[in-house]
């Protein structure tokens, strides 16, 4: 389900994050210990990873310090807490292992071409939208219609992501609410739905000891930005 063709897009981006996300802070918070329990479980935790649409740079910054390689892309943001960290900052060729993609894909005017932009990073996406409810009369009967801010403008059924998924010949996964999956990894749904609970993941991460780069890139961004003087 979409607006119709986005013409105010660019009135609407005139701040990337608008004064209604005031969920922002809690929102990185409580998906850090989701992304490393999936990556922990799923994917190789020693590979390199990106955040699409990663706003200010918290996401990356936060999983950085948790000992995880991320970096960020976003083209209407700046990036204040992890400079240095972007995309561009590594080799053009990089094959990551997972991208983020954090409420996200209702921003998307064109889901099916900005998905292969997403694709030709990674194989696995793990990304976060608000599943469309089954009926709706009227604008104001879902909250996340948003229309006071213009910047979301695509919304899904299960069905709808499922069908993205088999285009791209990939698996598709979900809690069947708001955290999904495509991946070339097949999984065992109900794996999927436990280790992204958030009840299992912030206890697991707590147990899990993981390293940090927070240090290594103090040294790293400290060097970079002396090389300036």
């Amino acid at each position: 389900m979409q607006t119709e063709e986005p013409y105010w897009l660019e009135e609407a981006y005139t701040s990337a994050i608008t004064a209604l996300d005031i969920g922002l802070l809690h929102r990185n918070i409580s998906l850090t210990p989701v992304t490393i329990s999936l990556i922990s479980n799923v994917f190789n935790r020693s590979g390199k990873f990106i955040d699409y649409g990663g706003g200010y740079g918290i996401f990356t910054r936060m999983m950085r310090d948790k000992g995880f390689d991320f970096y960020r892309y976003d083209i209407y943001c700046e990036n204040l807490f992890a400079k240095h960290f972007d995309v561009s900052d590594v080799s053009s060729d990089e094959k990551f292992e997972l991208l983020t993609a954090f409420e996200v894909f209702e921003h998307l005017a064109d889901p099916g071409a900005e998905l292969k932009k997403m694709l030709a990073y990674t194989d696995a996406i793990f990304f976060s939208t608000e599943i469309c409810p089954p009926v709706l009369s009227h604008v104001k009967q879902w909250w996340y219609f948003i229309p006071t801010t213009g910047q979301h403008i695509s919304f899904y059924s299960l069905s709808a992501l499922n069908i993205l998924a088999k285009k791209n010949n990939l698996n598709f996964y979900t809690n069947g609410r708001n955290l999904h999956l495509f991946t070339k990894k097949k999984l065992q749904p109900r794996l999927f739905r436990l280790l992204i609970s958030y009840r299992f993941s912030k206890y697991y991460s707590l147990f899990r000891k993981h390293g940090s780069y927070l240090d290594e890139d103090y040294e790293l961004i400290k060097n970079k930005d002396s090389e300036k003087y």
